[in-house]
């Protein structure tokens, strides 16, 4: 993909899921790259790396003075010709490690100092403070030290790539070190660069990097004013990066609101004639309202709501009957009695509720269809009792129509309780407490899990009548119906909230004939069927969009998903023939290092000189060299003129 067709594309590049984060790290790459800038008279960079060296030899802090780095090949390098090729420890004079003081002394916790670890490193460009801090005592017996303001900060270990100024002194921990730069380096264009390493850690339980691959790490430097002109560049992309952001969140708020209030209007539709037009409103405009497999779920809670209000069944003349279901509920009750699987519980009243529904519907408590037990209760004292051992299901096994049974928990109970606490297939499960907007979650059951229990947090409700589906059950408590009954009837402390067993047998229960509850189930799973479909669509195009995005930034980065070449394998023959300039004269961005070498000489070299200056492999030579002939800025050499290399 060329620049022309990527600035066509750049619409579906934007707002591809993390497309503006994708921009970004090409905006970095291409300043490092300097694609970013112009350049009309370039200034060799070289001298800065040759003052750098010197200042180190100079340094009076030996110990923390890094070594000079071997030099990389230049071949691995998209790079004007006039930058200088180096590695990262050649751009900083000093690196400091730190420590932490010891946690079992409290004298040298809670002081003045404030001291840095790789939760302090967040996504912003300066430390001004820390989590923590700690006292002189601290500092000095501990192998942590205090770092100068003004200091670049990167972490090694867990949070790799993260780095950031400290504008305040701070001392630091074993995880962080400390760059000291030279004036020849600016600090912004210092942090660009380190944002575009490929810093890969090692290690099975923590990443970390070593210092010595740290400081190895490819680097290259412009001169000291391209360095300011980059960082101006980069800083005026970033804001427009910002305001594109910003521009996508607000459109979404906006898309947002429009579909909850056109599903809202769906859910309070008050006849079939009201839902037909709301109903033809949001499918008409459903690609404006929906863009996400996200917002699939919100229509699929809508669907619910409308089911359990009998919005989506034909009128009907039927009733339940409500006498056999009492009968049959009274016959469980009192087998459940007799056996003394359960207590008499007190009759209780149906609450109250503003819903309508239906006139055919009967609004009943729900204790009128159903009985609700409460489950077994951890840490009891059983001493001299026969115990069984039994997985359990605890709240967060039970989700909204499914259960989560892995690593399930045991407890032990005495063997005569087994049959009081045992869930059958069948069983509805209902969650008693937890967040807020958790509360009064159901499931049927349906698995075969031997002697599977249930904890005293969550509520086991068995309906006796064929006259009630458990499917009915599970989608009135699961849908805005249930949740918002029970988040209004539950006891609210911070962030968590529970029901008691008499607001959920007083539960105001809508309850159809059994004909119409089928037709409600059927429909409602075709619906989902539907949503299910269009989840997995979006799901699709995000997966397509991300792809699109990587392999059009790749375009430019050379980091995508493309299969890489061989490299191009070196003949067994040194190559004497001299090197000439070629016709075409290659522009301040282009990558042409040999070209730049040659215009140097007077345009002519031998081949073998030209390799040395280069100072990269002989597999990157030729391959750079094959490179420039290609564009004309280096002549195709003359007839061969080969020597067979000795053998090695």
């Amino acid at each position: 993909m060329d620049a022309k067709q990527f600035l066509a594309e750049f619409g579906h590049i934007a707002n591809a899921p993390d497309g503006v984060k994708r921009l970004r790290e090409l905006i970095l790459h291409l300043a490092v790259s300097g694609y970013l800038i112009s350049f009309e008279s370039p200034l060799d960079a070289a001298p800065l790396l040759e003052s750098i060296n010197r200042q180190k030899d100079e340094h009076t802090d030996k110990k923390k003075v890094i070594a000079q780095q071997s030099p990389p090949s230049r071949a691995i390098h998209r790079i004007p010709a006039h930058w200088a090729i180096c590695r990262l420890g050649d751009l900083a004079l000093t690196i400091t490690g730190g420590g932490t003081p010891s946690k079992s002394n409290p004298s040298y916790w809670g002081g003045n100092i404030p001291w840095a670890s790789v939760k302090d490193l967040k996504d912003f460009k300066y430390l001004d403070n820390t989590q923590d801090h700690i006292t002189e005592d601290g500092l000095k017996n501990s192998s942590s030290n205090l770092i100068p303001a003004g200091r670049v900060i990167v972490c090694t270990r867990m949070g790799l790539g993260k780095v950031l100024v400290n504008r305040v002194p701070v001392a630091i921990n074993q995880d962080l070190k400390a760059l000291e730069l030279p004036k020849e380096v600016n600090t912004d264009f210092f942090m660009i660069l380190y944002k575009t390493r490929e810093v890969n850690g090692t290690g099975t339980t923590v990443s970390g990097i070593k210092q010595a691959k740290l400081l190895a790490l490819p680097s290259a430097l412009p001169p000291l004013e391209e360095q300011s002109r980059i960082v101006a560049k980069v800083d005026e992309l970033m804001a427009l990066c910002d305001k594109l952001e910003e521009q996508q969140k607000q459109k979404r708020q906006v898309q947002n609101q429009l579909r909850q209030t056109s599903l809202q209007s769906l859910a309070e539709a008050n006849s079939p004639f009201d839902l037909e037009q709301h109903w033809h409103r949001v499918m008409n405009n459903f690609s404006i309202l929906f863009s996400s497999a996200e917002d699939t779920i919100d229509f699929s809670e809508h669907i619910k709501e409308l089911a359990v209000k009998g919005l989506l069944c034909k009128s009907d003349s039927n009733v339940a009957d409500l006498e056999l279901v009492h009968s049959q509920r009274t016959e469980l009750l009192n087998s459940y009695l007799e056996n003394k699987l359960m207590r008499k519980q007190k009759a209780i009243t149906v609450a109250e509720s503003n819903a309508e529904y239906p006139s055919n519907w009967q609004l009943v408590a729900f204790d009128e269809i159903a009985l609700v037990t409460g489950g077994v209760t951890k840490g009891r004292k059983l001493k001299d009792r026969e115990l069984i051992s039994c997985p359990y299901l605890a709240v967060a096994n039970v989700q909204r129509g499914f259960f989560k049974l892995t690593n399930l928990k045991t407890i032990d109970i005495p063997i005569d309780e087994l049959e009081k606490y045992a869930v059958k297939p069948g069983d509805l499960l209902i969650t008693e407490g937890g967040d807020w907007d958790k509360v009064g979650r159901t499931a049927i059951w349906r698995s075969n899990i031997e002697n599977c229990l249930h904890q005293n947090h969550v509520f086991k409700v068995r309906v006796p009548s064929g006259e009630v589906l458990n499917e009915w059950v599970e989608l009135v408590f699961n849908s805005m119906v249930g949740r918002n009954y029970f988040a209004g009837a539950s006891k609210k402390t911070t962030n968590l909230a529970s029901i008691n067993m008499t607001q959920l047998r007083s539960f105001p229960f809508p309850l159809p004939p059994l004909s119409q509850q089928i037709e409600i189930i059927n429909i409602v799973g075709a619906l989902n069927k539907l949503c299910s479909v269009w989840k997995e669509k979006y799901e699709r195009l995000n997966d397509l969009s991300s792809l699109f995005v990587k392999e059009a930034i790749a375009t430019f980065t050379g980091e995508g998903t493309v299969k890489k070449e061989e490299p191009l394998k070196v003949p067994k023959t040194e190559l004497v023939s001299p090197i000439t300039l070629g016709l075409n004269k290659p522009s301040g961005k282009d990558d042409a290092p040999l070209a730049t070498l040659l215009a140097r000489q007077s345009g002519k070299m031998n081949a073998n000189d030209l390799w040395q200056r280069f100072g990269g492999e002989i597999d990157a030579f030729y391959a750079q060299l094959k490179v420039e002939v290609a564009h004309g800025w280096i002549a195709e050499p003359e007839a061969a003129s080969m020597l067979e290399k000795d053998e090695e």
